[in-house]
């Protein structure tokens, strides 16, 4: 009886055990839940950090796609401001040169003529006309022939349309267009070069700066009296691509009067000083009425106290001939003043016609 009781309470005893157990492995399955409450926790987080950093991405490449968005913008701003740097166009201005009548009448005998003003349009180039300083290259001519660079200019100064000229592109013919700067006296060299184009019958131009004019009236006259054409080179000789058009229009202005006002005489053509030139410079010299006269064939002739000699100035004058060619030779030059008469008289056994600008087809 005692064996029969203790096995009962073993059993129950084992019976109790194994509800025990059974808890457990419930417990077991929870904790598989947790973890698998744990892996998709961790999905989660993983997601939300993908999601995060696509987030980012994406708002960092919305900020730059947004910067550069706004970066053409500031670039307009820029250039707008850029474009209106020079501003706005400014009204026309009157340009006044007054000059002093100093013989009572004129040099020439002609009726004195009035001061007049120039209008300077577009006074603070607003229209943004190049400013880029050219100084003028005419390469040397051979063989009867301009060289590439003086035809390459004659083909800048046709597409500015503001009436510049380095060579008579359009005669076709075998002439030749003569021409002299004066930008001061020296000896006797001037008078001696118009008794030559007289004897020879050829017309010749003259620039000449303002303190030519005051210093030599009576050559002036002269060259008038005997049909040459009287140029404007300025009234102090500047650099006239580094001054305003202001000032441009003055020194212009200031020869162009006083020529009118003491000799009843009113020029129109102008050279550069030293030949340099910018497409603004250009504009207005032609917008006050001026044609710019350039050249095609030169040489180092302008400083009396460094000539190259007689001979050396006759071949290298006669040897760059070419039709349609717009020599320039300087009055300062005793080289030039002597060999002036067999320059034309080759010139002429060559078949070349001297011309006067005015007979230039413009």
């Amino acid at each position: 009886m005692k064996k029969t009781a203790f096995a009962l309470l073993i059993l129950l005893l084992s019976l109790c055990l194994f509800s025990c157990v059974v808890p457990a492995t419930g417990d077991g399955d929870t904790t598989a839940d947790t973890v698998a409450d744990t892996t998709a926790k961790d999905t989660t987080a993983a997601d939300t950090t993908e999601a995060v950093t696509a987030e980012a991405d994406t708002t960092e490449a919305e900020t730059t796609e947004a910067v550069t968005t706004e970066a053409p913008a500031t670039e307009a701003v820029t250039t707008e401001a850029e474009t209106t740097a020079p501003p706005v166009l400014l009204d026309p201005v009157r340009i006044s040169y007054n000059v002093e009548n100093i013989c009572g009448g004129t040099f020439t005998g002609y009726k004195s003529l009035p001061c007049v003003d120039f209008t300077v349009n577009d006074p603070q180039n607003a229209k943004g006309l190049s400013l880029v300083r050219y100084p003028f290259s005419y390469g040397v001519a051979r063989d009867g022939a301009p060289h590439s660079i003086t035809v390459n200019n004659q083909k800048t100064f046709d597409s500015f349309g503001t009436g510049g000229l380095a060579w008579d592109n359009k005669s076709g013919e075998k002439v030749l267009y003569l021409t002299f700067d004066c930008g001061y006296k020296y000896g006797d060299l001037t008078t001696r070069i118009l008794d030559t184009l007289k004897e020879k019958e050829v017309k010749a131009a003259f620039f000449c700066t303002m303190d030519y004019l005051r210093v030599e009236p009576a050559e002036i006259a002269r060259m008038i009296a005997e049909g040459h054409t009287v140029g404007n080179h300025s009234v102090t000789h500047p650099d006239c691509t580094t001054i305003s058009r202001e000032a441009f229009a003055r020194e212009l202005l200031g020869v162009h009067n006083y020529m009118r006002v003491n000799f009843g005489y009113t020029p129109k053509y102008f050279r550069f000083p030293t030949g340099a030139f910018s497409e603004n410079a250009l504009e207005l010299a032609s917008s006050v009425g001026y044609r710019s006269i350039f050249w095609s064939v030169a040489y180092a002739d302008w400083d009396p106290q460094n000539q190259q000699g007689v001979e050396s100035a006759y071949s290298q004058v006669t040897s760059r001939l070419h039709p349609g060619a717009v020599i320039l030779l300087h009055s300062t030059s005793p080289d030039n003043a002597a060999i002036l008469g067999r320059v034309i008289d080759y010139a002429k056994s060559e078949g070349y016609e001297f011309r006067t600008l005015d007979e230039y087809p413009w």
